[in-house]
């Protein structure tokens, strides 16, 4: 079976993971901080704290910025339920907005109208969804325009650009996964990046008890904290993910050149000033489940991100949000399917996947 995702770790994870234990220092430390640095360096930030996770960086990140009880937040209908769950935590309220259809990312145009129906709505919480960013020049007046709290989340976006600048650098906050399905990992992880210092110190007290030096408790905080582990494969990864960045888009290419001609089936979009970093390569086909089991009988991993809108997960509709529609999104939802673009995969998989696709009609 040609897997859908497969995270590359070997010597030099290893041997700084060693280096850790060796130390006896497991816990929050200086690979940390040095994770946190040089992540921040890599995106084009001044500050970055590394979490536990990508969910937490975003619960971080929406208390660091103010977010809270009656308090409302844009954000998306078609991503992972994280997105939208971090907004509840705090207890504000998520908005829905739906996407557009070639992008799958949130519709600017509805954005506006959201803005225009609510003028209460206080920040945006954007999706860079699949390893391609948003539209930010209109994404960026619409939060000048409206005096918004912009907080990206690029859990899906490592090094995806927008007019050569990445993704990560445009909000008052952003935030990353380094899930081992991500175009890096940390093996669970997440990091909060922003260009204010105020911020990044708010940040910092939240993910460590709420406390600026030991045992002085400013504010509210929790144990969000990353370990020295988890940076140490970090610190190793990050060197490589230019080289892995490069490798999914070759293999992003490889597809497109191969699968565009086919009628029957969507490949993703492009444009001249998105850098796209393929975290997923997502096809749209009517007869989905029929072609996932084809090919999941030929040997080729896929998978659904994701099946339906997060309004239609049973606890949103609890909520009160099961009858909100979104055109865009359930059209999407009922066609995507994820094809295998990792950068472990050989010629020789590359090739099958696409003898595989074009045999199937």
């Amino acid at each position: 079976m040609i897997s859908i995702a497969q995270p590359l770790v070997n010597k030099k994870e290893k041997e700084l993971v060693l280096e850790v234990m060796d130390s006896g220092m497991l816990a929050s430390g200086s690979y940390v901080n040095n994770f946190s640095k040089n992540f921040a360096d890599f995106i084009g930030c001044d500050y970055g704290a590394a979490v536990s996770s990508g969910t937490t960086a975003l619960h971080t990140a929406l208390l660091a910025a103010g977010i809270g009880e009656g308090d409302k937040v844009i954000t998306t209908p078609f991503t992972f339920i994280a997105s939208s769950n971090s907004i509840l935590y705090t207890g504000a309220e998520p908005v829905f907005v739906d996407i557009k259809e070639d992008s799958y990312n949130i519709d600017p145009e509805k954005i506006e109208a959201a803005l225009k129906k609510d003028p209460d709505i206080k920040a945006l919480l954007i999706v860079h969804l699949f390893g391609l960013s948003c539209d930010m020049d209109k994404i960026m007046e619409l939060v000048e325009k409206y005096d918004l709290i912009l907080i990206e989340d690029c859990a899906q976006a490592h090094g995806a650009e927008f007019d050569g600048k990445k993704v990560g650098s445009f909000g008052d906050l952003s935030t990353f996964s380094f899930y081992p399905t991500k175009n890096m990992t940390t093996g669970e992880g997440g990091i909060v990046l922003t260009n204010q210092e105020e911020l990044h110190q708010k940040a910092a007290k939240i993910i460590n008890h709420g406390q600026s030096k030991k045992y002085s408790h400013d504010i509210l905080g929790y144990n969000f904290r990353m370990t020295n582990l988890a940076a140490a494969i970090g610190l190793a990864q990050l060197e490589k993910l230019a080289a892995f960045n490069q490798k999914r888009i070759e293999n992003g290419e490889f597809f497109n050149q191969n699968l565009a001609d086919l009628d029957w089936l969507t490949i993703p979009s492009k444009a001249a000033n998105k850098k796209h970093v393929y975290h997923q390569y997502t096809l749209r086909v009517k007869d989905r489940a029929d072609f996932a089991s084809y090919l999941s009988e030929n040997g080729v991993g896929n998978s659904i991100h994701y099946p339906s809108a997060v309004t239609q997960q049973p606890y949103y509709k609890k909520l009160g949000y099961g009858e909100l529609s979104f055109e865009v999104t359930e059209k999407v939802a009922a066609e995507i399917i994820s094809i295998p673009v990792h950068p472990a995969l050989s010629n020789e998989e590359l090739q099958k996947i696409v003898d595989l696709i074009k045999a199937y009609k």
